[in-house]
């Protein structure tokens, strides 16, 4: 059975939360401060946290950090803060989602859903199959209805990159770090022109993108709709 930690220091959202997911057959931990969330982590090994960032104690922030530091368990960020800056830094320092209050329980459930798919163990490079694309891997190769599509070694990073993390919101900064390195990472501007780049190789609609999308002002996404092997 999956269990879940709760991390929030409002009764209220914790109770609520907690009928919800365990009437949906969930295990369910509770935790009202960063140091109880870290405790309780280590003691009962949760597949799946749900995190607040306004916490007595220890930060949000530093309970993603000092999960990091021992885990790579799904992290989703539940919190009332929804400035892209706060977005941002809970992405960098590792967490897989944000999801901002109010929410429904609906959303909630599916980004649960989708986090624990996307952290299910598969093999380390594995080929990704759209319905107008094929990225391998090991390979290095990105081919359409057969036949090889030409990516710049900068394409080719990014592209690798996000593939990796299918269905995760990659942070600007994560991306420029990985394929420019550390001294990159305010020159978004290389992310717009490279993406686009890619958009024109690989959607069947550029202007309208399916499977590299943007998140204003925090990053990107690749959604596939994918098969892995």
């Amino acid at each position: 059975m999956t269990r879940i930690l709760v991390v929030d220091d409002e009764t209220q959202i914790r109770r609520a939360l907690e009928v919800n997911l365990r009437t949906r057959g969930y295990e369910v931990d509770l935790a009202a401060t960063g140091e109880d969330a870290l405790t309780v982590a280590a003691e009962h090994l949760p597949d799946i946290v749900l995190l607040d960032l306004g916490l007595p104690g220890v930060d949000g922030i530093d309970v993603i950090r000092g999960l990091r530091g021992w885990t790579d368990l799904p992290i989703i960020v539940i919190s009332a803060r929804q400035d892209d800056v706060d977005k941002v830094a809970a992405l960098d320092a590792g967490a897989d989602d944000y999801v901002t209050k109010p929410f429904s329980i609906s959303e909630l459930l599916a980004r649960v859903r989708a986090a624990l798919r996307r952290h299910s163990p598969l093999p380390d490079e594995p080929n990704i199959t759209t319905a107008d694309f094929a990225i391998d891997l090991q390979s290095q190769r990105v081919t359409r209805n057969g036949t090889d599509v030409h990516l710049t070694p900068t394409e080719w990073a990014i592209v690798a990159y996000m593939a990796r993390h299918a269905g995760r919101l990659v942070t600007q900064r994560q991306l420029l770090q990985r394929v420019w390195g550390p001294a990159y990472e305010t020159e978004t501007n290389y992310l717009r022109v490279h993406l686009a780049a890619i958009r024109r190789k690989l959607e069947p609609n550029p202007s309208q993108p399916r499977y590299f999308l943007t998140e204003p002002g925090v990053g990107y996404r690749f959604e596939p709709v994918l098969t892995q092997s």
